[in-house]
């Protein structure tokens, strides 16, 4: 099948640092290759895949300060697809809702994966025009704001197996808190959690422009306090021993989130998460077998006495069976699959699998 990932081009694929979508996009774009289909991926010029490679902007907008107007590229990227377009079996976005205006006219299947937040009041009437634009949830819980739209499928998102993994070490001892720092994040919260159980925490985070002013006023006066250690952004090669180190992956979130894909990425380590049940959490975390899920800090406090409970092997084989990018992959090609013979095309190029 010949297939064409749309990465946004604010981060390289994969992401230099911190990038949740962009390297997901990476993943299941290293993934499907391995599967023996013909992938194309649009992306900035900085990336690196094992997919044919086209550039629709030089290098990812975040590490060109010289750019003002993000939409302008994106609105490049959109063209250079659609003029080749019937080139393919199916184009996949991970762009939101921007291609769903001049992609719904065109003969070539096309799908978004919808990686944000949808409970956006200006998301409603985008969804009640676009009622036939195909699109996949992260989640069940993604879902929940537009029950108008045109789902296809959830797909969880995976890692590859072989990309993080358990590091053999001294008995862990900290508590981590991993990602980005936000008031939805609410790494105050885990703080607060850590200082209660008498556990130290360390703190691997981005601060993005837009959080500057918060980290300032609320979490830079916090990290002073004994129990905490600050890192700043790591990147892929240091989350195995980061994680790997820790008594658990405190994930304290304040707001629904879409799917957490440093939940599976502390899975794949074998280290325990304890999460607030909030968004998709219920759905990524086998509670008392990957984690705890809990509903306020005296939970996760009490949830942290039972870790001997859980078994670290046990977790990262739960991993392996649920989040593995060779399994969301399959997921994504059967729903590929699904809309090729719904638009009644034949395939382009069949290329065997394996």
């Amino acid at each position: 099948m010949r297939i064409a990932q749309i990465a946004p081009l604010y981060e390289a694929v994969p992401p230099k640092l911190y990038g949740g979508t962009e390297r997901v996009v990476s993943y299941l774009t290293e993934a499907l290759v391995d599967l023996g289909h013909d992938v194309t991926l649009f992306a900035s010029g900085d990336s690196v895949t094992s997919a044919n490679l086209e550039a629709a902007w030089p290098r990812a907008l975040r590490l060109d300060p010289s750019i003002r107007d993000l939409l302008a590229p994106h609105m490049l990227l959109l063209e250079k697809v659609r003029r080749v377009a019937h080139e393919f079996d199916v184009l996949h976005f991970h762009l939101d809702y921007l291609p769903f205006s001049l992609f719904s006219g065109l003969d070539t299947p096309f799908v978004t994966t919808l990686h944000g937040r949808l409970d956006l009041p200006e998301l409603q009437p985008m969804f009640d025009t676009f009622t036939d634009a195909p699109v996949v949830s992260i989640s069940d819980s993604q879902r929940l704001p537009l029950q108008q739209a045109n789902w296809l499928d959830t797909i969880y998102h995976g890692l590859p197996e072989g990309l993080l993994t358990p590091q053999p070490q001294k008995k862990p001892e900290y508590l981590a808190f991993l990602g980005r720092i936000c008031p939805e994040k609410r790494v105050d919260t885990a703080i607060r959690i850590a200082a209660l159980s008498g556990l130290p925490l360390k703190i691997a985070a981005k601060v993005d422009k837009v959080d500057q002013e918060y980290f300032k006023t609320e979490i830079e006066p916090l990290l002073s306090q004994a129990h905490v250690e600050f890192i700043g952004e790591i990147n892929e090669a240091q989350k195995p021993e980061f994680l790997s180190g820790a008594k658990a992956l405190l994930f304290p979130i304040d707001w629904s989130e879409p799917f957490g894909l440093v939940m599976i990425e502390s899975m794949a380590c074998g280290t325990p998460v304890i999460a607030f049940n909030r968004g998709s959490v219920p759905e990524v975390i086998d509670h008392g077998v990957t984690g705890y899920i809990v509903e306020d800090v005296q939970g996760a406090v009490a949830a942290l006495q039972r870790l001997d409970e859980l078994s670290r092997s046990e977790i990262r084989a739960q991993f392996e069976r649920r989040f593995s990018a060779k399994t969301m992959a399959q997921n994504y090609i059967d729903g590929y699959t699904a809309l090729v013979q719904r638009a009644r095309r034949p395939v382009l190029r069949r290329v065997a699998a394996g």
